[in-house]
């Protein structure tokens, strides 16, 4: 299929008859409805499999054969499409540091995408899982923005590099640390190297899924499920079979598995390790 055909299938998935216009507006209604529709996942790198990040291997995954992915494949095939719509975007990346000190030195793993809208600076991103922000953010400010999910904000450290953090249960968790530094397709092949093969990476052999709703989130980590709401505590269950895990995959994520025979077998070890 042709680049023309993918971009307006990915614009049809997204709910456009035709290519909207390169605005504000539609930025904000492109991530929203973006991390609504594709489930970020890592049944690649569960299974060992290798994760190709062409832009024609990410887009035959998610849009044909009816997968998600991480933020190699989410945000390369999502900043293709903001440049097709005639937005001024590029890819640039980041140090997860969630779960951590927000100075830790961590690997460069996390791809998104910096916009430039009429001299105002923001950045995109539908590739960070289940804290993926819900909204485009505006860079050049530490005020506190309302997403249509949890607040975020931005630190800059006055050498170059920002971080990304967001309000959970009225605390303020640092996500990433990134700059602005132009980068290579080889930048993005080299961490995605170490987060689909290195043995330290914390996908490989793992499963990590997640997918949003209006005012929800939906998180799958190995066998345990969790729905969180915006105003009121989050329901959470072990799933108890691979068969449970594949209808939740199915059903809650929209994920069309892949026909891997390893694939019951991984789960069933996910199951197992995790009761």
């Amino acid at each position: 299929m042709s680049r023309l055909t993918h971009s307006s299938l990915y614009l049809q998935r997204l709910g456009y008859d035709v290519p909207p216009p390169a605005t504000l507006q539609t930025l904000q209604d492109l991530q929203l409805r973006h991390v609504c529709t594709f489930a970020f996942e890592s049944l690649s790198t569960l299974l060992h499999l290798p994760v190709p990040i062409d832009l024609p291997s990410v887009e035959r995954k998610v849009l044909l054969e009816g997968r998600g992915g991480y933020c190699y494949e989410l945000n390369q095939m999502f900043l293709a499409l903001l440049q097709e719509l005639g937005f001024d975007a590029r890819g640039i990346t980041g140090r997860v540091v969630m779960g951590g000190p927000v100075d830790a030195h961590t690997a460069r793993t996390h791809r998104l995408s910096l916009v430039t809208l009429d001299g105002v600076r923001y950045i995109t991103d539908v590739g960070f899982g289940g804290m993926v922000p819900s909204s485009p953010l505006l860079l050049d400010t530490d005020a506190v923005q309302a997403t249509a999910h949890e607040p975020y904000r931005l630190s800059f450290d006055g050498q170059g590099s920002y971080t990304l953090w967001a309000q959970v249960a009225q605390a303020w968790r640092g996500l990433y640390v990134f700059d602005l530094q132009i980068q290579a397709d080889i930048d993005y092949t080299v961490g995605n190297w170490y987060v689909s093969t290195h043995p330290d990476s914390p996908f490989l052999g793992q499963l990590k899924v997640a997918r949003l709703e209006p005012g929800k989130r939906h998180t799958l980590a190995n066998a345990n499920y969790a729905l969180h709401y915006l105003d009121w505590p989050s329901e959470k269950r072990v799933l108890g079979s691979a068969d449970e895990l594949m209808a939740v995959l199915r059903e809650t994520f929209g994920i069309r598995l892949p026909d891997s025979p390893q694939l019951r077998e991984a789960l069933d070890g996910l199951v197992i390790s995790t009761s």
